[in-house]
């Protein structure tokens, strides 16, 4: 794994504003980046490949045993009032769409799991598609070799994954929603749902504050039109909390994301791994902040809920070494041993490895100059060549 310099495409923004890219520059900084990309081998594809796969289904054991334990609901912040709505949709195999797991991967030791973005990922249209445009472009300009390949299947695996949700549980028309005032859920949301037509879905988008409640207690859109399948960017921490979260076990929508992500989204995810598979090559020692944990000398502090890497902390022989501000905390704590991620050029490098219907899909790269990987965190393509 090495970090590559490499000319631009120098019409890559006029194709950015032609594929509906808004978000390649955030805040007049730059997140989308192409003045270098990563290299791989394909040994080290094939060691993330199985890495992600293996991780994802040791987090689909901790959904077993969390649904069927109070104590644990509880530990997951999960309100009791939904504790049967998230169990029914793990005991029915609701089914999934997508999602992604966050990486510390320098191409030679063992990948270590930070954490589980199983319920709203985003960078995925850089993940799935631009950063595919980006692999073309440069091999027809002769700045890759015409053999370099891309870990990145992740497209036809959406489409693929689309076509089985319509033709096993009759998704034939699919709401999507996101918050407003953010071009990047928006974007993703435009690509998801551009998705879902080439696998002969109709889709309608609105926005999550624009769902009504029906007179018979079914969800609405502002057409008045019965909600009932519903995929949501928008965390279920939240929705848990919302006023109509008493109404979801009866609205009679088929939600993708479904209910039992809720528990694999969580940071609380991370001790539950430890506890059930310790010293596993791919996890780091995490445990909840309540309990007494063992001293470590170099530990994260998250909040169960944080995104984004809000409210992290990181210490260093009780110093702390970096920290984000953020509107998390009050749900609870879990503390992780720290593992710094891989430096190149003095650019800290964390790996989104992506999983469509519970297989893995493909990567993005995400790159900073600081210690916690954020928001407006540099979107870097990547490429395979032995």
């Amino acid at each position: 794994m090495i970090r590559m310099p490499i000319t631009e495409r120098p019409d890559w923004k006029e194709k950015a504003t032609e594929f509906g890219f808004h978000f390649h520059t955030l805040y007049g900084e730059p997140y989308w980046c192409e003045n270098a990309y990563y290299q791989f081998t394909m040994q080290q594809v094939e060691d993330l490949e199985a890495t992600t796969a293996e991780l994802h289904q040791m987090c689909l054991q901790v959904v077993e045993k969390v649904v069927n334990n109070e104590e644990l609901l509880l530990k997951f912040q999960i309100p009791k009032h939904c504790w049967e709505f998230v169990n029914h949709s793990w005991k029915t195999n609701q089914p999934s769409l997508y999602s992604r797991l966050d990486l510390a991967y320098d191409g030679k030791r063992p990948a270590k799991l930070l954490e589980n973005n199983a319920d709203t990922p985003t960078s995925l249209y850089e993940s799935a598609f631009f950063q595919w445009i980006w692999l073309e472009d440069q091999i027809n300009a002769g700045y890759l070799p015409a053999n370099a390949d891309q870990f990145n299947s992740i497209q036809e695996q959406l489409i693929e994954r689309f076509a089985q949700l319509r033709e096993s549980f009759d998704f034939n028309w699919l709401h999507f929603a996101c918050c407003q005032d953010s071009d990047e859920d928006r974007g993703t949301i435009q690509y998801l749902q551009d998705c879902a037509h080439e696998a002969n879905i109709t889709t309608e988008f609105l926005y999550v504050d624009q769902i009504g409640l029906g007179e018979k207690g079914q969800f609405t859109d502002p057409n008045n039109q019965v909600i009932s399948n519903l995929f949501k960017l928008y965390p279920w921490e939240f929705m848990f909390r919302e006023i109509f979260s008493t109404k979801l076990a009866d609205a009679g929508v088929r939600w993708l994301e479904p209910a039992w992500k809720s528990i694999i989204s969580n940071k609380a995810l991370l001790p539950m791994l430890w506890e059930m598979f310790p010293n596993h090559p791919n996890l780091l020692p995490a445990y909840f902040a309540e309990a007494n944990p063992p001293k470590l000398d170099r530990y994260v502090i998250k909040p169960i809920f944080s995104r984004e890497g809000a409210n992290i902390r990181i210490i260093d022989n009780e110093r702390e070494i970096a920290s984000v501000d953020g509107p998390y905390g009050e749900e609870g704590m879990i503390i992780q041993q720290f593992y710094p991620l891989p430096q190149f050029e003095n650019n800290y490098t964390l790996i989104g490895s992506w999983l469509v219907n519970d297989q893995p899909a493909g990567i993005g790269i995400r790159e900073d100059n600081q210690l916690i990987t954020q928001d407006l965190s540099r979107f870097y393509p990547h490429i395979i060549l032995n």
